[in-house]
């Protein structure tokens, strides 16, 4: 089973399943709704987002991140400005089948900073809390280059 790594500022880590966060959220569409020309079953992110919440603090009232923080399987990230979110939409399934190439799951950011931000192969989703000074407009993304010593030692 493919999990997704779920943190958040205030209430900590958990995993959940793709079939597990659409459950959560409720309602299911198709994704061409939001994102022309994309096929698959989606979740709207901030529906998801806000029962989630409330399940995982016990209904008490916490204050919004001011990011979302994607990590994928291939090492891209992505940062983007909570208020970006609005029409976000969360693709899990494909012709009722989870995802094989693009899954667990792929997030699709109509409307933002970036054309429509998308990220496939998520397995992990960070929400944060940045001070006003650290805090970035515009959604920020990119591959980590993350190298083991023993890598670099070989391209030497």
């Amino acid at each position: 089973m493919h999990e997704i790594r779920i943190e958040h500022f205030m209430l900590g880590s958990f995993k959940a399943s793709p079939e597990d966060m659409a459950s959560l959220a409720g309602s299911s569409f198709k994704i061409a709704d939001r994102v022309p020309d994309t096929e698959g079953e989606a979740f709207d992110w901030q529906l998801w987002y806000a029962k989630w919440v409330e399940q995982a603090s016990g209904s008490v009232s916490i204050p919004a991140p001011t990011h979302l923080i994607v990590e994928a399987a291939d090492t891209f990230e992505a940062l983007i400005p909570w208020e970006e979110l609005g029409d976000a939409a969360v693709l899990y399934a494909l012709e009722g089948q989870r995802l094989s190439q693009t899954g667990p799951i792929r997030l699709y950011v109509p409307n933002g900073s970036s054309k429509c931000l998308n990220v496939k192969s998520i397995v992990k989703l960070s929400m944060v809390k940045h001070n006003a000074e650290a805090a970035t407009e515009k959604a920020a993304y990119g591959f980590k280059n993350t190298f083991s010593v023993n890598e670099l030692r070989k391209n030497k």
